[in-house]
C-alpha cells in the first residue's frame, strides 16, 4: 500500500513559526493592518479620544474620582448623539477609548446610550484586562504591542480629552502632546482637552516648565481646560465642525 505523505504546513497556518521570534514584523504589521481593515470596513472615519483612570469604579462612593466617571458618561452621550445626526457618509466622530474599565468604560458607556457606536482598543496584560461591556463588538480591538495601540489610539482621532488619570493616561497624554509639540501632528488637526482643571493643576505644574524653560509658552497653549461636560461638548462642537 502506497505511502501518503503529509503535505507541507501553509506558511501562514505555521503557529509555530507565526508565535517565532523570525515572525515579530509579521505581527507588528497584523496590528496595523488589521485594524485599518475593520475600521474601514465599518467606515470610521475619525474619532474622538478619551483617556483617563481604569481605577475609576461609578459605584465606589466616596471615591475623588467618582465624579469623572459620570462626566465622561455624559460627555461621550452628548458627542455621540450629536455626531449621530450629522449622517455623513460613514461615521465621524466615533467615541474611541483603551477598552478598558474606568473613565475608558464611562465613555463607551455614554456612546452606548445614546445609541453610537464606539471603540475600545485593549492592551493584553499579564493581569488581563477585559473588554468592557459598552464597547460595540465589532469596534472591540486587542493588542499585544503598546505601541501599535497607541498609533490606533491617535490615528484617526479630531480630539483628545485627558480625564484623570494614571502612568499610562499621562504616557498617552504627553506622547501625543510630544507629537503636535514636533509637529508630526498638526496642531489644526488635533484638539486636546484636559479635563478637570483642579486635578491637572494640582498634577502637573504647566508654569513650571515655562518657567524653567523645558516647554515654550506656546507649548501651554496646545490644549486648553474644561471641568463641566457642557463646556467641554461645546468647544468640541466648535472646533470639529470643521472637519466635516
Amino acid at each position: 500500500m502506497e505511502k501518503k505523505i503529509a503535505p507541507p504546513e501553509i506558511a501562514y497556518k505555521n503557529m509555530e513559526f507565526l508565535e517565532s521570534e523570525e515572525a515579530r514584523t509579521i505581527r507588528i504589521l497584523s496590528e496595523i493592518l488589521e485594524p485599518m481593515y475593520r475600521l474601514s470596513k465599518y467606515k470610521v472615519h475619525t474619532t474622538v479620544l478619551f483617556l483617563g483612570s481604569s481605577r475609576v469604579e461609578p459605584v465606589k462612593e466616596g471615591s475623588p474620582l467618582l465624579k469623572y466617571y459620570w462626566d465622561a458618561e455624559e460627555l461621550a452621550y452628548r458627542l455621540a448623539s450629536w455626531a449621530i445626526k450629522l449622517k455623513p457618509k460613514g461615521k465621524n466622530f466615533v467615541i474611541c477609548t483603551g477598552g478598558g474599565p474606568g473613565i475608558m468604560e464611562a465613555a463607551n458607556r455614554g456612546a452606548a446610550r445614546a445609541g453610537g457606536k464606539s471603540i475600545g482598543m485593549n492592551i493584553s496584560l499579564p493581569l488581563e484586562q477585559a473588554p468592557n461591556l459598552y464597547i460595540s463588538p465589532e469596534l472591540s480591538f486587542i493588542f499585544h504591542y503598546f505601541f501599535t495601540r497607541k498609533f490606533w489610539l491617535i490615528n484617526k482621532a479630531k480630539a483628545v480629552v485627558a480625564f484623570p488619570g494614571g502612568f499610562g493616561t499621562l504616557d498617552e497624554l504627553f506622547e501625543t502632546l510630544t507629537l503636535i509639540q514636533t509637529e508630526k501632528i498638526s496642531k489644526e488637526d488635533l484638539f486636546i482637552i484636559l479635563y478637570g482643571k483642579e486635578y491637572w493643576q494640582k498634577t502637573i505644574n504647566f508654569d513650571t516648565l515655562v518657567n524653567m524653560g523645558t516647554i515654550s509658552p506656546e507649548d501651554a497653549g496646545l490644549f486648553c481646560f474644561c471641568s463641566t461636560p457642557r463646556e467641554a461638548f461645546a468647544l468640541l462642537r466648535a472646533r470639529l465642525r470643521k472637519f466635516l
